[in-house]
């Protein structure tokens, strides 16, 4: 009878472990969490819509959720624009950059994400760049300085893009402890690193209610060319 008794022990456990591993391999077998949250402007008189993302890290100790691309990768250039002109990508995500204007480009970013320069290349071609670093890359043309655009890398699953009236929702969160972070075109890095906070995400719907920050009034990121100089005249421009 003991050693029956051991058995059924040892089978009860082995079928608890069991459901235990089912249950973290497969997310959908238990209660996932949801966040809700907003931006606004602290500053007055300014009630415009811009680009922002946030996104989610777990904690230290807290088990990594897997991550996977979602399909491919695109940032085209047409009518002198990036499109689409903001998109948050896996890191080590490959992203393809054709050319379909009638004449040539020069994509770089010498920021704090990826840094490359893909050259002059022709309409019709297409070059691309793997993100292998986390972080914010802003892009832009050699030739055409009207042209910007942003790819955040990230190590996490969990992010959105605001709507646009600044609204962000996340759905089939793993429940636990997470770091939120959040980027705002136009508002500098120091001030962005101010809005990290740590979050508790239960296994139910959570609103965060409204982050304020100082959005400004006007859009567009000032920049030089990839050497350091101010961009030429339209009229001087080859291309």
């Amino acid at each position: 009878m003991k050693g029956k008794r051991q058995r059924a022990l040892s089978f009860a456990i082995i079928l608890a472990l069991s459901a235990s591993a089912l249950a973290q391999a497969n997310p959908a077998t238990i209660d996932l969490a949801e966040l809700r949250v907003r931006i606004e402007s602290s500053l007055p008189r300014t009630h415009r819509s811009v680009p922002a993302v946030i996104w989610l890290d777990p904690v230290p100790g807290e088990p990594a959720p897997p991550i996977a691309p979602r399909g491919r990768y695109t940032l085209l250039q047409k009518s002198r624009t990036f499109i689409p002109h903001l998109q948050v990508i896996p890191v080590d995500s490959v992203v393809q950059f054709p050319n379909q204007d009638p004449f040539f480009h020069n994509v770089f970013s010498l920021f704090d994400g990826k840094r490359f320069d893909l050259g002059l290349y022709e309409a019709g071609s297409s070059k691309s760049v793997t993100f292998s670093r986390i972080g914010v890359s802003y892009i832009f043309c050699n030739i055409h300085p009207e042209m910007s655009a942003v790819i955040i890398a990230v190590a996490t699953p969990y992010y959105a893009i605001a709507s646009r009236n600044g609204a962000f929702l996340l759905r089939s969160i793993l429940p636990g402890d997470y770091t939120l972070h959040v980027w705002i075109e136009g508002v500098p890095q120091s001030q962005l690193d101010h809005l990290i906070r740590p979050v508790h995400l239960p296994a139910h719907a959570v609103d965060l209610g409204v982050i304020q920050a100082p959005i400004p009034p006007a859009a567009g990121l000032k920049h030089e060319n990839m050497y350091g100089n101010t961009y030429a005249p339209e009229k001087q421009s080859p291309y």
